[in-house]
């Protein structure tokens, strides 16, 4: 997977500049320095941290393609028609769809996906503000792809595709699309799940498709503009603290949670949880946070893209 993210570097710089120039011939400022800096620098990050965590997920992708074809008799794709692709494509994009879901439900998820979502900024920038763990406790979502018969060569390929498809999508720039928002995640689409607004927090979770949110009820349409970041955000441009500060926080809630059972409870309920809470009760107190905390970090979303 790696190999076809470094190939695609020279286009992400290139598309960076374009993106620049556009908001530049407009009057919009598109990227802050330091906070493109920081996004930039998590994705250099995550390439370094890859090369060992990607061979993690080479290693779990060919044990499950083992256990599919040896234990359950599910014989390996060839990967020789056009089909055996377009098939593991959509099945991938299945699978990412409730790995992203299930990373911002369960908080161990959470600890590493809120990386990308730490900017207040929505750039193509913000792209390549990637996790250094996430991809560790994605595992076992895209174990199912090659159970099912595809190579772990396959998956990986598919999975640097999906990547890439979701670069573009990082922009202010690019207004609606038209009929192609009944069926592929756009812009506009994307824009709404950064946004920590009441309305739009836990939506939109497609990568490439967004029928998977239409299907499973987390679609939400763009309507009000959006403001990006957390609900509490960091205010911080060092990539460390970036990177970890919501695993410090999670394992802080664990020591200090009573007993064995809440302490287990911490890494696998939803961000917000206490003993004592429900599901209902974390999401009640996240959107009362909302209300108190937009006016604080951002007095007005960004509108880059109506002017």
């Amino acid at each position: 997977m790696l190999d076809t993210i470094y190939l695609a570097i020279p286009a992400f710089a290139l598309f960076l500049g374009i993106e620049w120039l556009v908001g530049r011939l407009r009057g919009i400022q598109v990227f802050d320095l330091k906070d493109s800096a920081t996004s930039i620098s998590m994705g250099v990050g995550r390439l370094l941290l890859g090369l060992v965590a990607d061979g993690l997920v080479l290693l779990s992708l060919v044990f499950a393609r083992e256990l599919g074809e040896k234990a359950l008799g599910i014989p390996t794709f060839a990967m020789d028609r056009w089909w055996h692709w377009v098939l593991a494509y959509l099945i991938f994009d299945f699978f990412f769809y409730w790995m992203h879901r299930g990373h911002h439900v369960v908080r161990m998820g959470w600890a590493g996906h809120v990386t990308h979502h730490s900017s207040q900024k929505y750039n193509l920038a913000t792209a390549l503000r990637q996790s250094w763990t996430e991809h560790l406790t994605a595992i076992p979502f895209w174990l199912p792809v090659a159970l099912v018969g595809f190579p772990a060569e396959a998956v990986l390929v598919v999975f640097a595709v999906n990547l890439l498809y979701q670069f573009w999508i990082h922009t202010e720039l690019i207004d609606r699309l038209g009929p192609l928002e009944w069926v592929m995640n756009t812009p506009s689409h994307h824009r709404v799940h950064h946004g920590s607004d009441l309305q739009y927090l836990d939506r939109n979770f497609g990568g490439t498709f967004i029928v998977w949110d239409r299907l499973f009820g987390t679609f939400q349409e763009e309507a009000e503009p959006v403001h990006y970041g957390l609900i509490e955000n960091i205010e911080t441009h060092n990539p460390l603290r970036v990177a970890f500060h919501e695993w410090a926080s999670m394992l802080r809630d664990a020591w200090a949670a009573p007993g064995i059972w809440s302490k287990v409870q911490t890494f696998f309920r939803p961000p917000g949880w206490k003993p004592g809470d429900d599901s209902q009760t974390v999401r009640v107190q996240q959107r009362s946070l909302v209300r108190g905390a937009q006016k604080v970090y951002n007095e007005k979303p960004s509108n880059a893209r109506r002017s």
